[in-house]
């Protein structure tokens, strides 16, 4: 029988201590003058970064702010997983599993909107009881310790063991990222438990013989610079990962300060493309928060493991199985004519930026009680079939987008009087959930 030990996160001072001893007696290289980001992350702007985490940021707060969710620890098949388990107060609530990719993501933002709707202006059937895996190999889940532990098929198989010790006979899955291939995974391993996925910004990697005919013209485009991306300056991550991770793993677990370049230089890559920095498209102590999580549990490295050991980059996949619904956002590089082969029932272009944690819970609400009004069997699916809906800016600004989400009809717009802990609308939020690869 599955145990299920209640966890609480409680980093030893010592470990706080030799952090900050560490970044303090960091040997910070040399750098070009003029060159920005073009040979990659500046150091000054590390150095900045990490003089804030050394004597700035509060590790202890943010401990505490976990700790309010309740936590949990169970091994399956050999395996640690740490997860949240959040149960709704809404008896008729939905389980949701949300999915991390790599390096991090947090859904902290959003667990107030999906278990309380209410609360947040929305309605009760669009509750959700939410469990949050950490994959093996990331954090409090700690290092695997086989081979193939950490691919994304492996991850599928142990949340769809949890969700059932836990005894959900019927969910939902949310992913982004790598999590993006997890997520359609769970639909077709465990369809008769999976009412439906949904998915954002998708990584969509064409297969060998895809020559994009009867793709649209934007997508034409997208997959031509998606078989160019290896030769980018920017793939370099992804190929030390894929083929070398061991090799970079000493220097992110005896560095934090590399560590904290490695990982924010990826972040950089494929931030909110209006953004000129990390910390100015995602909250900083958001960012350290998710990195010290990786340093204290000394797992930066193991959590590149992912990459070597997944088999569906640009491996041709079977449809989901299941109802699914697609979040696209500005700057994305999902190729929708790959993306609908999921089995899709919705596809939503969110063209403002800023609106990803309240669109999550518009189309994940909408997917999901699709599946559950048994709808699904009368929406057709396959390539260009999916429906669409739009979130919009205009000369409204981000109200007239809110409009836009509002249309979807999720009366969740932040009011007056409206408690906090529901979806916020302001900048130290906005992409807060994905952090992509």
């Amino acid at each position: 029988m599955t145990t299920f030990a209640p966890f609480r996160i409680d980093i030893p001072e010592t470990d706080l201590e030799d952090l900050h001893r560490r970044l303090a007696a960091t040997r910070w290289p040399g750098e070009l003058p003029g060159v920005g980001w073009t040979y990659g992350i500046p150091t000054g702007y590390v150095r900045e970064l990490a003089e804030y985490w050394r004597a700035g940021f509060d590790w202890r707060a943010q401990e505490a702010a976990w700790n309010r969710y309740p936590q949990f620890v169970t091994e399956i098949d050999g395996q640690r997983l740490h997860f949240l388990h959040v149960r709704s107060a809404e008896p008729d609530a939905l389980p949701l599993t949300l999915v991390h990719g790599w390096p991090f993501e947090d859904f902290t933002a959003m667990i107030g909107a999906l278990t309380d709707p209410v609360a947040c202006g929305g309605a009760p059937a669009d509750a959700f009881h939410l469990v949050i895996p950490t994959l093996p190999g990331f954090g409090f889940s700690g290092p695997t310790h086989a081979v193939g532990a950490a691919s994304t098929d492996r991850g599928a198989e142990l949340i769809a063991k949890l969700m059932a010790d836990l005894g959900y006979e019927r969910y939902g899955a949310q992913g982004g990222d790598a999590a993006s291939f997890i997520a359609p995974r769970l639909g077709r391993i465990d369809t008769e438990h999976v009412a439906g996925v949904h998915l954002n910004d998708p990584i969509t990697i064409p297969s060998w013989g895809d020559d994009g005919s009867g793709y649209s013209a934007s997508d034409q485009e997208k997959l031509a610079r998606m078989r160019d991306w290896s030769s980018k300056d920017t793939s370099g991550y992804a190929g030390l990962h894929a083929t070398r991770p061991q090799t970079l793993a000493p220097a992110v677990a005896d560095s934090p300060a590399g560590m904290l370049a490695w990982v924010l230089d990826v972040v950089n890559t494929f931030k909110d493309p209006a953004k000129a920095t990390p910390t100015d498209a995602i909250d900083r102590d958001m960012l350290l928060t998710n990195l010290s999580i990786l340093w204290f549990t000394n797992t930066a490295g193991s959590s590149m493991r992912l990459y070597k050991e997944s088999r569906q980059w640009g491996a041709e996949l079977p449809d989901s199985g299941v109802p699914t619904g697609i979040a696209v956002f500005p700057g994305n590089n999902t190729i929708r004519g790959i993306a609908e082969g999921y089995k899709v029932v919705l596809v939503s272009a969110v063209v403002m930026r800023g609106l990803l944690d309240e669109h999550l819970f518009v189309v994940v609400s909408q997917v999901t009680r699709t599946a559950r009004q048994g709808r699904v069997g009368a929406r057709p699916h396959g390539r260009g079939a999916a429906r669409e809906v739009q979130g919009r800016q205009g000369a409204g600004g981000r109200d007239e987008g809110r409009r836009g989400l509002h249309l979807h009809r999720w009366p969740g717009r932040r009011r007056p009087g409206v408690q906090r802990g529901c979806v916020e609308w302001d900048a130290a939020v906005q992409r807060r959930s994905v952090h992509r690869i």
